[in-house]
């Protein structure tokens, strides 16, 4: 099992050196500007990539949209989603789906109405394709602001979910809303936060039915991480956790959740100034965010580093985690990027993304299978522009290693969870050393992906299956391992 070990090893390290070019998304002589750091507006789902930005090339600030449908080889045409007099901002989108043509939904901020921020709403059914008409989701006299939107489940049924913050009160609070029949109806707003002090720029990401909000807060005299969930879809709301406690600002989390167990890990990031400069810091709860563990300090330089998102693939306390952000320690804001393989529990090194003289910030991050895509913000050419760059194999999904004891008998067992939408595990035992190959099939007979091809010794083990790039349906799985093979179905 070394020999392996070391292979898995080596296998990680090339892996983590495999980025690609930078390439540039957007060209026009005006402004291109990204949305705020933990609001995504990046999202992948198989081989399908979506991305949305603000674009002041009609003369005005307006949303628009482009997707790649070969993994972020090539990309299509801009398409612009917003037509009117006014300024658009702050878009945010979610998909959720197997499908490459799961709906696209996406929100932010216009002042169409008045001189107030309304948030607003539209969605594409066929995967970005066409895209149905704006509805405005917020109706008050004051200010509606820097919207973010996540998503669960598929068809007429999926939920979706927006949360902003809002000065109807006074000062700025916490406000949500969902429609839960894909976007079509909308309930009324529920206000999520209540105290005297702004809070602001909050993130939303949903586990099955358990929601997960975190924003910054100043009700303590200065800026703090805080969190709430709800564990029934939004309907009602555990209290006000406060995540940070020191004397200094802590800004602008972002927070991911692997998978859609119960309950399932919450990640957070954010930065910070405690240590004299600003710092990219971690934390976790591995409960479902009942409790929390210690604050883990993630950068460690002379220069700020801020603007930290972070997304994880997968399912379970060991998912792979990633984060970029941006950071100042080669004298201009450059792209930073770093992972965790193991749940959070270790890092690796920081990774240098980009490289010029103008800057590069407010980086967005999403994941497909092994790729990893990154988009940001960035002025080397004069103005600002969108830029996106990927790793095709800085996800590893592969196979896990459960007992080292020779089982008794070949095994393969049936997929956990099935019905399953994105991600299930497989597990199989083999006897005797030999070569192994796991192969997923269509009805058709057709392959459609390999998970394991390689000699094994004996021992039980476990792999990690993300179908987002199948339409959803039924498939078999099969098992070879020396004169041995099993087939079973999943769905």
């Amino acid at each position: 099992m070394k020999i392996i070990s070391i292979v898995f090893l080596l296998l990680a390290l090339k892996n983590y050196a495999q980025w690609q070019p930078d390439i540039r998304l957007t060209n026009n002589a005006s402004e291109s500007y990204t949305s705020n750091n933990n609001a995504t507006w990046i999202a992948s789902i198989g081989n399908i990539i979506h991305v949305v930005w603000y674009d002041s090339r009609d003369g005005n600030d307006e949303i628009y949209y482009k997707r790649s449908s070969d993994s972020g080889v090539s990309w299509g045409i801009d398409t612009r989603l917003t037509n009117n007099a006014a300024v658009s901002w702050f878009p945010s989108l979610a998909v959720f789906d197997s499908s490459i043509t799961a709906p696209v939904h996406i929100v932010w901020q216009d002042t169409r109405d008045s001189n107030n921020a309304e948030i607003y709403y539209k969605r594409s059914t066929d995967g970005g394709i066409s895209w149905g008409t704006d509805v405005r989701l917020t109706n008050n006299n004051s200010s509606s602001q820097n919207p973010s939107i996540a998503m669960s489940g598929s068809g007429s049924q999926a939920l979706v979910h927006v949360i902003w913050y809002d000065f109807r009160d006074g000062n700025y609070e916490i406000y949500y809303k969902r429609s839960t029949n894909a976007g079509i109806n909308w309930e009324p707003d529920l206000r999520l936060t209540n105290n005297i002090a702004p809070s602001l720029f909050p993130a939303i990401r949903v586990s099955g039915s358990t929601l997960h909000v975190v924003w910054h807060d100043v009700r303590d005299g200065n800026y703090e991480i805080y969190y709430k969930h709800s564990s029934d879809g939004g309907s009602s709301w555990g209290a006000d956790t406060r995540l940070t406690n020191n004397s200094t600002a802590s800004l602008f989390p972002s927070l991911t959740i692997p998978g859609s167990g119960s309950p399932a890990p919450v990640h957070i990031v954010w930065y910070d100034n405690r240590d004299g400069n600003d710092e990219i810091y971690y934390k976790r709860s591995l409960d479902g965010g009942i409790s929390w563990e210690n604050d883990i300090r993630l950068t460690n330089n002379a220069a700020s580093s801020g603007n930290p998102t972070i997304l994880t693939s997968g399912f379970g306390t060991a998912a792979p985690l990633h984060i970029v952000w941006q950071d100042f320690r080669n004298g201009n804001y450059e792209i930073y990027y770093k992972r965790s393989l193991d749940g959070g529990t270790s890092w690796e090194t920081d990774t240098r993304l980009t490289n010029i003289t103008g800057l590069s910030i407010m980086p967005s991050i999403a994941i497909s299978g092994q790729v990893v895509n990154v988009v940001w913000n960035d002025t080397r050419d004069g103005n600002y522009e969108i830029y996106y760059k990927r790793d095709p194999t800085g996800n590893p999904v592969g196979i896990q290693t459960i007992s080292n004891e020779m089982p008794d008998k070949f095994e393969l067992s049936q997929n956990y969870p099935n019905p399953f939408n994105p991600m299930t595990n497989i597990n199989f035992s083999i006897p005797r050393a030999g070569y192994v190959k796991l192969v997923v099939f269509d009805p058709l007979g057709k392959g459609v992906a390999e998970l394991v091809n390689g000699q094994y010794t004996p021992g039980s083990y476990k792999v990690d299956f993300d179908a987002s790039q199948l339409s959803s349906g039924t498939y078999f799985y099969r098992l070879e391992a020396g004169n041995r093979s099993s087939t079973r179905k999943l769905l």
